[in-house]
């Protein structure tokens, strides 16, 4: 441990190494300086080579119960020893901050990259989907982490398949006056804007729930832009208003392991809280299901539903396989 140098990031040109180390996943230096860490370490050994690293927030971070919480992102390391060095600095540097919980990996809250893989099952990554390597959660765990909170991804291996049981939601929905959409590319900012207006809404009784300003919601979604099919993206309204809607893309990771893209990824599930009790998540899975059926594809993946949340009751209604877990991992300070 006495080889590594500590080195905090000072500058463009630091912030530059700490996003681009070799042997460390890549990140966008630009992504990186508009999540405002309040601090970014760097693990460093004799040859000048960047072992591990990791940002920290203290100030703007997520809320939680009897707890002062300290976060930890943008994390990477390439062995144990330089790991145990960034998380005993890292606890260190939050404790002194006043925080009495450590939480990781996270990138400041959670509209941002979060958690580890912990149980990979047979299925390969998928599109947007956070992957790590294998001995990043034991880095937390031997280092005194357990696990703060659980994630999931399910699979549904034949849309063919739909559930026979949503005629009655389905004309429940009718009757109260709410129609079911497509997303309008011609009106691309438009309708992120209604889709943002859901989000707050439907989303701030969440695990770690933090609000986002619309620019930065934007631009997490203005990256994927050119690779969504406007039938996979459906909004549900009332009198005019979104209440509700749901985000699926296809799995372009299939595409660059030579396969035909048969799989669609429903990453997001959103209704207003007034809405939630009318069976409104159900049919819009049941609508972009057929959709993407109908469009050909195959099967359908029910991407990162935490432990506790309605879409993961959406999704076993759906008898959807459970494909892989995903970990949010914690300290006490």
């Amino acid at each position: 441990m006495s080889d590594f140098q500590i080195i905090e990031v000072e500058n463009a040109g630091q912030l530059t190494q700490f996003c681009e180390a070799s042997d460390l996943p890549v990140l966008n230096p630009d992504a990186v300086a508009r999540q405002k860490a309040d601090v970014h370490w760097m693990i460093v050994d004799a040859k000048g080579k960047i072992n591990a690293r990791c940002s920290l927030w203290w100030r703007d971070v997520p809320a939680y119960p009897g707890q002062r919480l300290g976060i930890m992102g943008h994390f990477a390391a390439n062995s144990a020893e330089a790991a145990d060095s960034l998380l005993k600095l890292a606890e260190k540097q939050l404790a002194l901050q006043g925080c009495s919980l450590a939480v990781g990996p996270m990138d400041g809250n959670t509209w941002r990259s979060y958690r580890l893989v912990v149980e990979r099952g047979s299925e390969p990554p998928f599109f947007l989907e956070p992957d790590n390597p294998d001995d990043w959660p034991a880095y937390f765990t031997e280092n005194g982490y357990s696990i703060f909170s659980e994630y999931f991804s399910a699979l549904i291996p034949d849309l063919g398949r739909q559930p026979s049981d949503l005629t009655k939601i389905a004309e429940r929905i009718r009757q109260r006056g709410i129609q079911i959409r497509s997303f309008n590319s011609e009106h691309f900012d438009q309708e992120l804007r209604q889709i943002y207006e859901v989000s707050l809404d439907s989303f701030d009784r969440n695990f770690l729930y933090t609000p986002i300003d619309l620019s930065d919601f934007m631009s997490t979604y203005q990256p994927i832009r050119a690779y969504i099919r406007p039938e996979l993206i459906l909004i549900a309204e009332h009198d005019e208003q979104a209440v509700g809607f749901l985000f699926a893309l296809p799995d372009l990771f299939q595409t660059r392991r030579g396969e035909a893209v048969d799989t669609v990824i429903i990453k997001t599930v959103a209704v207003r809280p007034a809405y939630q009790m009318l069976g409104l998540g159900n049919l819009l899975v049941a609508r972009c299901e057929a959709a993407a059926h109908e469009l050909g594809y195959k099967r359908s993946i029910h991407a990162l539903m935490h432990q506790t949340n309605a879409s993961r009751k959406i999704s076993q209604r759906h008898e959807a396989q459970r494909l892989r877990r995903y970990a949010l991992f914690a300290k006490p300070l």
